[in-house]
């Protein structure tokens, strides 16, 4: 497997000849069977390769080549286990081309070109298991002789050398009864005819001739020129007379294949109307047979549907209480947590400390409260016994109007 740089032009359409040529040792092979089992058709001339102008299925053709590829492997004296679709694609590829160096031969690719199911690796391989095959059956494929071409006129002489002297006249007359029916003109032979009167002049005899030629002679000669005097007229495609003759001869072969086909449809079409009577009548006879099961299976069916419903108002009345008993247990829970916090209260001296704390600091503040009211009321009663002085040593001064201003001021 060289790179497409180093092989010539024709490279690209190797993978043809080779698609062909696979297809034909899987047909020695017989591989119709398996692709029977998987329910597939017949493979196409060039299903392998891989083409722009040709369509492809990639899923498809991948699993046609593992399925392929096992059987060739297990044909060819190995066991190899036939891959599901399931299975990882890879280690399918790798299990194959382990198998293809267990038969010798040179792998030079990585298994990615496998993948796709198609192309010229994938012919390859095939090809190679097909040999393997072919060799564990003890077929060997050898190369056509073809034979030597030979030209019409040799052909028709090789045919007519076994004539006898004594079927000469039978052949004559075949060949006058062809050139009759199929009204054979040989144009080129009137050509030269009309030629050859217009150069030579033609001249009557003077007396009748009489014929002085042996009878064994003259058969002996007649079949040695036999063969020249065959005529042959080239069809001409074009021309609408064959075009009808062809017409013809597909409209008495359609014919004769629809009297043919015609009357194995009738006999097919029989055969199935007997066909579907069986089927009826068994069908009436199984339905009478089974008419009491299905009665009772309507019946157990009803009492089902009864029991379901009778469950389902069960079920509703149930939850209605679960729904009752999940709000009274809220509350009895919130009752619990009320509790437990009083009772955590009562038992706590926490509250006592602190009201005893705060009246502790209630009297201090009134004895401050206390002090600060009787430092107040001396300020105040100083501040009356200042003004009574003052207001006395007022009244008892001697300048008035002095005093008078001192009052104004």
């Amino acid at each position: 497997m060289a790179d497409e740089e180093s092989r010539g032009p024709g490279a690209a359409f190797q993978v043809f000849v080779l698609m062909e040529s696979l297809l034909e040792k899987l047909k020695i092979l017989g591989y119709e069977k398996v692709l029977d089992k998987h329910n597939m058709k017949n493979l196409s001339r060039h299903y392998f390769v891989s083409s722009p102008y040709l369509a492809s299925n990639p899923g498809e053709q991948f699993f046609m080549f593992t399925i392929l590829a096992a059987w060739l492997i297990n044909v060819a004296g190995r066991p190899f286990t036939e891959p599901q679709e399931h299975d990882e694609p890879n280690a399918i590829v790798s299990d194959i081309l382990a198998e293809l160096r267990a038969f010798g031969v040179k792998v030079d690719f990585p298994p990615s070109k496998l993948m796709s199911g198609s192309g010229e690796y994938v012919c390859f391989v095939l090809d190679r298991l097909a040999d393997q095959a072919l060799r564990r059956r003890g077929f060997n494929l050898k190369r056509p002789n073809y034979p030597t071409e030979t030209t019409e006129e040799e052909s028709v002489m090789e045919d007519d050398t076994d004539l006898t002297l004594g079927n000469v006249e039978d052949e004559i007359t075949e060949e006058v009864d062809v050139e009759e029916e199929e009204n054979v003109i040989d144009l080129e032979a009137l050509k030269l005819r009309s030629s050859h009167a217009e150069v030579e002049p033609s001249s009557k005899p003077d007396a009748i001739l009489e014929s002085t030629v042996d009878a064994s002679e003259w058969y002996l000669e007649l079949e040695r020129v036999l063969p020249q005097l065959k005529v042959t007229i080239r069809m001409d495609n074009k021309d609408w007379r064959t075009h009808l003759d062809q017409m013809h001869q597909h409209r008495d072969g359609i014919s004769s294949s629809l009297s043919e086909a015609k009357g194995c449809l009738d006999k097919l079409q029989e055969d199935i109307g007997k066909t579907l009577e069986k089927v009826s009548s068994r069908e009436k006879y199984l339905n009478n047979q089974l008419e009491p099961l299905i009665q009772d299976y309507r019946s157990a069916h009803a009492r089902l549907s009864e029991a379901k419903e009778r469950y389902r108002e069960a079920s509703g009345g149930v939850t209605e209480r679960t729904r009752v008993l999940a709000e009274i247990s809220e509350n009895l829970e919130k009752v619990k947590q009320e509790m437990e916090e009083k009772g955590q209260s009562m038992s706590d001296g926490g509250p006592v400390v602190r009201i005893k704390q705060t009246l502790t600091r209630l009297k201090q503040e009134i004895v401050q409260m206390d002090v600060w009211t009787a430092f107040i009321q001396h300020r105040l009663l100083r501040f009356k016994l200042n003004q009574k002085s003052d207001m006395a040593r007022d009244m008892f001064a001697t300048d008035v109007p002095e005093l008078a201003t001192s009052h104004l001021v």
